[in-house]
């Protein structure tokens, strides 16, 4: 099968915990971060649900509340202005709602939102809730549990074939704050074709993939720079 061909107007930006790290928002597994002293399994597994709902509820509400406080950074306004001149889609492994709060039209969360709640016997039943919590008790249509509407581990990430589709199809590709350690959706970049611009800003990475160049720095501070310049048309070699 042909590839599609690459549209000058279109960039995907690729995000993780590093670009709400600068609102305040811990990250996954920094030290004194959101982990630190909580079995990850207890709380983001299909199992640590059946253990203790009521666990995973309280840990998930805190969770809520904090995203809800949190307000978009420099990084995230940045991004919503590349709509400006681009077609742009926000492929986030964030499940804080600050890229839509920020501006941003086309968001991808592929690892489930916070201000959503789902059934537990009918994954298409999701409600909005915004940052109110979730209780035992609190039910769905179909009178079963509702929980939290986040990918947990080993559960499917949601809408990779879409983010696929785009970045097959993108001129430039941007990652900020993501370690491209969580697979399968940090493989996604393997699929940016060879003729895009393609950067990842983060502090530290597993490995850089290939094609990309790597900027160091913090994402308030780059990101505005990268979208201004992609904004006049012009590439951001000279960063490097």
């Amino acid at each position: 099968m042909a590839k599609p061909n690459i549209d000058n107007k279109k960039i995907l930006v690729f995000t993780g915990a590093g670009i709400s790290a600068e609102s305040g928002l811990q990250t996954f597994r920094d030290s004194g971060g959101l982990w630190e002293g909580c079995d990850v399994m207890e709380v983001a597994s299909p199992g640590g649900w059946a253990k203790d709902p009521g666990h995973v509820l309280a840990f998930y509400n805190s969770r809520r509340t904090e995203a809800a406080l949190a307000r978009p950074n420099a990084a995230h306004l940045a991004v919503a202005t590349l709509e400006k001149k681009y077609e742009v889609m926000v492929v986030t492994q964030n499940v804080d709602d600050l890229h839509e709060r920020a501006g941003s039209t086309r968001v991808i969360h592929v690892h489930g939102q916070l201000n959503l709640a789902r059934s537990c016997v009918d994954e298409t039943l999701i409600y909005p809730i915004g940052d109110k919590p979730i209780h035992l008790g609190d039910v769905c249509e179909k009178g079963s549990q509702l929980r939290p509407h986040i990918v947990w581990f080993g559960e499917k990430i949601h809408n990779y074939d879409m983010a696929r589709d785009f970045i097959c199809q993108a001129s430039r590709v941007l990652a900020v704050g993501t370690s491209l350690s969580v697979y399968p959706i940090a493989g996604l970049l393997k699929k940016a074709r060879g003729r895009a611009e393609k950067i990842v800003l983060a502090p530290d990475i597993e490995k850089k993939p290939y094609g990309f160049d790597w900027l160091r720095g913090n994402a308030t501070h780059l990101v505005p720079i990268i979208t201004e310049r992609w904004l006049s048309g012009l590439r951001v070699d000279q960063l490097k």
